[in-house]
C-alpha cells in the first residue's frame, strides 16, 4: 500500500507542477457551469436542485478522464521509463493503482471544486440533498470506470493523441450504448439489456438519490475489467512467446477470462435483485413507504398486480418501463405474497390481449414516433391492472406519467408519483369489495350504538322512533357477531345528578318541545367508537331504511374499508360557466378539474342543502364558492359540523366575474355566504384582497401604439393578486402542507382569528403571506399602466403577514344555538304563501306524507364532538378551472400545487392519513426563492468566481508542495 500511495503521489506533483492539471480541470469547470446556467436555463426552471449539472456529467467526465490519463502510460513508452518501472521491485497491480488512484484523486478535486453550486442552490432554495450525494458518489463511480478505459488504452499506444481519441471513442460507446438514439431502435426487453450496459443511462438512476447495488457494482466491474487488461497488456511486454513462458501465458489468459466472466454473471444474478438500494432522498420517495407496507401487509385475500407493457413503444415511455416493474415487484416483496404480481406483452398473446380489452377495457395506445427519416405511429400497451375480487382499477398513460415542456422544447416525461397511484387504487379496490361485516372485522374494538330516549315525554310525532332504533340496531348487532353492541338508557329513571353525569359524559343535554317551551325530552342516538363518540341525525320521519343508512354512514365514517364520500356543493352551474352564459354547451359548474382528481381516490356526491340537512352516506362537506345561501341551508352546514363530521369551505370573498356585462377583468362580491357562520366559529373573512410582492405572474393584454397604430399582445407581469405562498410561509409540521413546494392563491381574502372563540381548539394555520403583503385598497383587479407604468398597481402600504388558509380540529358552538330554528319560519312561509296550493295537494297527497310533512324538525344540536374537523381556504378560485386552464396555456404547471393542496385538505379531513402521507412523499418540485435577474446574475457569476479562485488556490498549493518536497523514491534504500 505505501508503494501506491507513493506512485500517487508522484504522478499528483507531476499534474500540479505543470499547468495541465489547471487546464483541464477549469475546462471541466468551466463547461459544468456554462451547461448549468445557459444550456440547461437554470433560472427559467426555476427548480432548486442541481440535476442540470449532473445531465451534462456523463459526456464531460469521458473528456476529463480521456485527458488526463491520455499521458499516464503513452509518454512512459514515449521517453523510454516504462522499462525501468517495469524492473523496479514493484508489482504491477501497485503501479497500476497508484496512477489510477492519482487520476481518481484529480477527478474527485474536479468534482469538489464545483461543490459551490450546490451550497448556493440550497440558499436560493429548499434543496434535498439526497440527489446531490447521489450524484456526487454516482460521478466518482463513473469516473472510476472511464479512467480505468482510458488507462487501458494509454498503455496500449506511446502517441497521448491517440490515446485521447481511442479514449473518448471507447468510453463514448458504453455512453451511448444506452442512451435513446440507440434504444429507440429497439424493443423494450433488448432496449432494458442496452441500458444496462450504458455508462449514461446507470448514472440517471444514481442521481436520482437511489444508490442501487446493481448500479454499483456495474461500475466497479468496468473498472475492475479493464484496470486486470491493463495490467494483463503490461505483463505482456515483458514476455517472451517461446514454449517455456506458454503456460504462464496461458494462465494469464484465462485469469482475465475468468475474471470477465464472473464479472458478467455476478451483474447477470443481481439484475434480478430490486430491493438491494439506498434512498438518500429527504422523504424517501423511492422506496415503499410504511404506511404502504401495512395496508398490503394486511391484505385479507390476495390482489393481483398485473403490468400491460409492449416491447415496442415510446421512446420516452420506454426508460420508465424498468422503473415500474421494480416497484411493482417490490410491492409483491413486501406483501409477503398477498400480492401477485405479473408482467405480459398482450401482443404476443391473443388470449390475454382479448381478455385485457374487453374484460378490463384495456387498449393500446396510439404513440407518434418520429425517426431520422419517417414518421410512424406505434399501438402499444402501458397499462397496469389492479384486481381484487370482482372490483379492478386500471391505471394508464394519463394515470401514471406527467409530461412537462423544457425550455430548450424538449419534454421532461417522468412519472407522476407512482407509490401513491398504486396504493390508493389497491385502497379503491379493496374498499369497494369489502362489505360492512368487514369493518367491523377491522375495528377489535367494537362499536357500540347508545340510544338516550324518555319513551313517555316523546310528542308524538317521535312515538315511533323508539321501536324503530331497537328494530334496526337489533338487526345490526346480529349481522355484527358482537362487534356492535346496542345499549339503551332511559333518563327519568334517573336522578337529577345522574342525569347531568350522563349529559357531562355524552357531551348532551335535553332537548326543548320548542324554543320558548320548558318541556323537555331526550331522543338522541349516539355511536362510540374507542374514545370518540359521534351524534347521529333523527327525522321523525326516517323509515328503517334510512336509520340503517345513517347507522352505517357513522360506521364508515369511524372505521376503515369504504371508499369515503365527498359531498360537493357548488354555485349554480350557469352563474360560473361562461360556455353555459353564451349559450354554448350544457351548464358546468367550474370546478371540473379539480372534482375529477378528487374522483380518483373518492365517491363525489353533489349536495343540495335546501333541506337543511346533510345525508348520513357523506364523510366530508367541500363547499365551493357558497353564496346565496338561504338560513336552511347554513343550517345543514351548521348541523354536519356539530355531528362531528368535517368542512372544507373555499371561503374568498370575490368571485372572478365572468358574466357577459363584464367587459374587463373584474371580480364581484360574494352575497349571502358564510361569513356570519365562520365569523361565529372563530374566523372572520376579511372585505379586500391580499396583495403580494411575492407573486406568480399573469397574462395580461396589453396595448401598445406603434406608429399609429394600438396593438395588443399578452404580457406576463408581476401580478399581486397571485400570492405565491412558498414552505417559509406554511405549516411545516402540518401533513396537508409539509411537503408542498409552493401554493398560489388567487384573489384571496385574509382571514382574521379570534383567539377567544378558538381557545380549547387544536388551530393550525396552512397558509400565510409573505411579510410584504398588504390589503388592496378596492376590488379593482385590472392594472392600470396609465398610472403606475411598473406593474399596474400602486406600491403597497402597511406591508405584512396574513392568514390565508387555517385548519382547525375541536368542540364548536352551534351558530344557531340562541336563534330561532330557520326551519320553522320556512315552513310558515312556505304554508302562508302557497295555502292555495297545498289545500289542492291535500286531495292528492298520500295521508302519511301530509302528516309527515306537518312534523316538527329535529333540534339543533348545539355542540360538537371534539372530532369535528374544520377547513377555510381565503380564495375561491385558486382550483377553478378558470384559473387552471390559464396557467395550463402559459406552459406553467403551478396549478399541480394548487391541486395537490385542495387534495391534501380531503385527505385529511377525511383522517386518510395513509394517502396523505404517500402523497407528502411524491416528487415535488422545490422551487427557488423568487429573485430579480441582477440577482440571478450575481449567484452565476459569484459560482463562475468561486470555482476559479478555488481551483487558482489548488494549482498553486500543489506546485508549492512539488518545490518543497524531495524526490520521492519507490525503493527504500538499504543500509
Amino acid at each position: 500500500m505505501k508503494q501506491i500511495l507513493a506512485i500517487c503521489g508522484k504522478e499528483m506533483k507531476t499534474y500540479f507542477g505543470t499547468p495541465m492539471a489547471a487546464i483541464f480541470i477549469g475546462f471541466f469547470l468551466l463547461c459544468s457551469l456554462f451547461s448549468f446556467f445557459w444550456l440547461e436555463t437554470f433560472f427559467a426552471r426555476n427548480t432548486a436542485d442541481i440535476r442540470p449539472l449532473f445531465n451534462w456529467m456523463p459526456m464531460l467526465m469521458i473528456f476529463l478522464a480521456a485527458a488526463l490519463t491520455m499521458r499516464q502510460w503513452s509518454e512512459e513508452q514515449k521517453i523510454g521509463t516504462l522499462e525501468v518501472l517495469l524492473t523496479l521491485p514493484v508489482r504491477l497491480h501497485q503501479l497500476v493503482l497508484g496512477k489510477f488512484l492519482a487520476v481518481l484523486a484529480l477527478t474527485s478535486c474536479a468534482l469538489l471544486l464545483t461543490i459551490g453550486l450546490p451550497i448556493s442552490v440550497a440558499m436560493m432554495g429548499n434543496m434535498d440533498w439526497g440527489p446531490v450525494i447521489g450524484g456526487y458518489l454516482g460521478g466518482l463511480l463513473m469516473a472510476a470506470a472511464y479512467i480505468s478505459i482510458g488507462l487501458f488504452v494509454s498503455c496500449r499506444t506511446d502517441n497521448q493523441i491517440i490515446s485521447l481519441m481511442l479514449t473518448v471513442l471507447l468510453a463514448g460507446l458504453f455512453f451511448l450504448i444506452g442512451s435513446s438514439g440507440i434504444t429507440d431502435f429497439f424493443g423494450n426487453q433488448a432496449a432494458d439489456f442496452l441500458r444496462n450496459l450504458g455508462t449514461g443511462s446507470r448514472f440517471s438512476s444514481i442521481e436520482r438519490g437511489v444508490i442501487d447495488l446493481r448500479d454499483v457494482f456495474y461500475y466497479l466491474s468496468l473498472a475492475v475489467f479493464f484496470l486486470t487488461l491493463n495490467i494483463y497488456f503490461l505483463d505482456r511486454t515483458r514476455w517472451s512467446f517461446g514454449e517455456n513462458t506458454a503456460g504462464y501465458r496461458r494462465k494469464a489468459a484465462i485469469t482475465v477470462l475468468l475474471i470477465a466472466v464472473n464479472l458478467l454473471a455476478a451483474n447477470i444474478w443481481l439484475s434480478r435483485v430490486s430491493s438491494a438500494r439506498l434512498d438518500l432522498t429527504a422523504q424517501r420517495e423511492y422506496s415503499l413507504s410504511r404506511a404502504t407496507r401495512e395496508i398490503i401487509i394486511n391484505l385479507p385475500e390476495p390482489l393481483v398486480m398485473r403490468g400491460y407493457f409492449s416491447a415496442k413503444t415510446h421512446p420516452l415511455l420506454s426508460p420508465l418501463v424498468p422503473r415500474i416493474k421494480d416497484l411493482m415487484t417490490e410491492y409483491g416483496i413486501a406483501s409477503r405474497g398477498n400480492i401477485q404480481v405479473s408482467f405480459v406483452d398482450p401482443k404476443l398473446d391473443e388470449q390475454i390481449e382479448t381478455e385485457a380489452n374487453q374484460q378490463y377495457g384495456i387498449k393500446p395506445i396510439p404513440f407518434q414516433v418520429a425517426g431520422r427519416y419517417e414518421a410512424s405511429v406505434v399501438n402499444s400497451y402501458f397499462h397496469i391492472l389492479i384486481k381484487y375480487g370482482d372490483q379492478f382499477v386500471t391505471l394508464g398513460f394519463d394515470d401514471l406519467i406527467e409530461v412537462k415542456p423544457r425550455p430548450d422544447g424538449q419534454l421532461d416525461v417522468s412519472l407522476r408519483n407512482l407509490e401513491y397511484d398504486l396504493t390508493r387504487s389497491i385502497k379503491k379496490v379493496v374498499y369497494g369489495f369489502q362489505s360492512l361485516a368487514t369493518v367491523f372485522d377491522g375495528n377489535p374494538a367494537g362499536y357500540k350504538l347508545i340510544s338516550i330516549i324518555t319513551p313517555r315525554t316523546l310528542p308524538e310525532p317521535f312515538q315511533a322512533m323508539p321501536d324503530t332504533i331497537k328494530k334496526v340496531a337489533g338487526d345490526l348487532e346480529q349481522e355484527s357477531g358482537g362487534k356492535l353492541l346496542f345499549e339503551e338508557k332511559d333518563p327519568d329513571g334517573l336522578s337529577a345528578a345522574e342525569q347531568q353525569k350522563m349529559n357531562d359524559q355524552y357531551g348532551i343535554e335535553p332537548i326543548r318541545i320548542s324554543l320558548f317551551a320548558d318541556d323537555t325530552f331526550y331522543l338522541l342516538l349516539l355511536l362510540q367508537t374507542g374514545d370518540n363518540i359521534e351524534r347521529l341525525y333523527l327525522t321523525p320521519d326516517m323509515g328503517e331504511a334510512e336509520l340503517r343508512q345513517e347507522i352505517e354512514g357513522a360506521i364508515k365514517r369511524n372505521g376503515s374499508g369504504f371508499t369515503k364520500t365527498i359531498g360537493v356543493w357548488a354555485p349554480t352551474a350557469g352563474q360560473q360557466s361562461p360556455l353555459a352564459m353564451m349559450g354554448h354547451g350544457e351548464p358546468k359548474d367550474n370546478y371540473q378539474i379539480m372534482e375529477q382528481l378528487l374522483r380518483e381516490n373518492y365517491n363525489l356526491q353533489k349536495v343540495d342543502l335546501g333541506p337543511g340537512r346533510i345525508p348520513g352516506d357523506i364523510d366530508v362537506l367541500l363547499l365551493l364558492a357558497p353564496h346565496d345561501l338561504t338560513d336552511v341551508e347554513r343550517l345543514a352546514v351548521d348541523q354536519y359540523l356539530m355531528q362531528g363530521g368535517a368542512v372544507t369551505v373555499l371561503a374568498g370573498n370575490y368571485l372572478l366575474d365572468m358574466s357577459p356585462e363584464a367587459q374587463s377583468l373584474q371580480v364581484s362580491k360574494v352575497k349571502d355566504g358564510l361569513a356570519g357562520l365562520l365569523s361565529h366559529y372563530g374566523i372572520t373573512v376579511g372585505e379586500s384582497l391580499v396583495m403580494d410582492k411575492q407573486n406568480e405572474p399573469f397574462p395580461i393584454p396589453v396595448s401598445r401604439n406603434i406608429g399609429g397604430m394600438t396593438i395588443q399582445e399578452i404580457q406576463r407581469i408581476d401580478y399581486p393578486f397571485f400570492v405565491d405562498v412558498r414552505p417559509e410561509n406554511m405549516a411545516s409540521d402540518n401533513p396537508i402542507t409539509a411537503s408542498l413546494p409552493a401554493v398560489t392563491m388567487n384573489w384571496v381574502s385574509p382571514l382574521s382569528l379570534d383567539d377567544q372563540k378558538l381557545q380549547g381548539k387544536k388551530v393550525a394555520i396552512l397558509l400565510k403571506s409573505s411579510n410584504e403583503s398588504w390589503l388592496a385598497p378596492s376590488p379593482i383587479i385590472e392594472p392600470d399602466f396609465d398610472h403606475f407604468p411598473g406593474n399596474g398597481f400602486a406600491p403597497g402600504q402597511n406591508l405584512e403577514q396574513y392568514n390565508l388558509a387555517v385548519a382547525i380540529t375541536g368542540d364548536f358552538a352551534s351558530f344557531f344555538q340562541n336563534s330561532p330554528d330557520p326551519r320553522l319560519q320556512q315552513n310558515a312561509n312556505k304554508e302562508k304563501s302557497g295555502h292555495d296550493e297545498s289545500m289542492e295537494e291535500e286531495h292528492t297527497e298520500p295521508e302519511h306524507t301530509q302528516k309527515n310533512r306537518d312534523l316538527p324538525p329535529m333540534p339543533i344540536i348545539n355542540h360538537s364532538p371534539p372530532s369535528a374537523r374544520l377547513v377555510v381556504i381565503g380564495s375561491a378560485e385558486f382550483v377553478s378551472d378558470t384559473v387552471i386552464s390559464m396557467s395550463q396555456g402559459l406552459g406553467a404547471d403551478r396549478f399541480l400545487n394548487s391541486l395537490g393542496f385542495i387534495q391534501n385538505v380531503i385527505d385529511w379531513s377525511v383522517a386518510d392519513e395513509d394517502l396523505l402521507t404517500i402523497r407528502s412523499r411524491g416528487s415535488h418540485a422545490r422551487l427557488l426563492k423568487p429573485m430579480t435577474r441582477q440577482e440571478q446574475t450575481f449567484w452565476e457569476w459569484l459560482n463562475y468566481g468561486v470555482a476559479l479562485a478555488a481551483l487558482a488556490a489548488v494549482s498553486i498549493f500543489g506546485a508549492n508542495r512539488r518545490r518543497k518536497e524531495k524526490p520521492m523514491q519507490l525503493v527504500e534504500e538499504t543500509p
